[in-house]
């Protein structure tokens, strides 16, 4: 239980995650799954595609669109001017959501579910975010009014 808890310290505390090397089940995907889903940049280094220790990190490639990474500079430019963007003191609003612009905790979900590249179904979205089909059709259908996200033929991904 303790590992899950520093998954998320280290994930949240980074600017960049990069994972080497990790199997189909490893501990370092948790982390960054948790860098993902706060929108943090993910890279990932992957081995032979014949190895079982470089399954994991072709799955962040595949899964949560994580940059191939090669040497160091690319590592570098995970972060690029990144660090200098970060706010510590998020102001706070009236309806309760900091730092988030107003939004519900469901929008904020269905968001971090969704790819800028990779469009998503109502389906994958809602299994990724664990909610309810219908919750992500509500929280999709204001996160376009507001700009957000939007609808390709395919499935919907973040605008920008």
């Amino acid at each position: 239980m303790l590992f899950l808890q520093r998954n998320r310290l280290i994930a949240a505390s980074s600017a960049a995650t990069v994972v080497l090397e990790a199997g189909w089940r490893s501990g370092s995907l948790n982390t960054a799954g948790h860098a993902s889903a706060l929108g943090r940049p993910l890279g990932a280094v992957p081995g032979p595609v014949t190895s079982p220790t470089s399954a994991g990190c072709h799955r962040l490639i595949r899964e949560y669109d994580a940059v191939c990474v090669t040497n160091a500079a690319e590592m570098a430019e995970l972060v690029g001017e990144r660090m200098l963007q970060l706010t510590l003191d998020l102001p706070a609003d009236e309806g309760g959501t900091a730092g988030f612009g107003g939004r519900t905790s469901e929008q904020i979900r269905v968001f971090d579910a969704l790819s800028s590249r990779s469009p998503r179904t109502v389906n994958d979205i809602a299994r990724r975010a664990g909610l309810s089909a219908a919750a992500v059709q509500g929280s999709l259908g204001a996160l376009d009014l507001e700009g957000a996200v939007r609808e390709r033929e395919t499935g919907w991904v973040r605008a920008g």
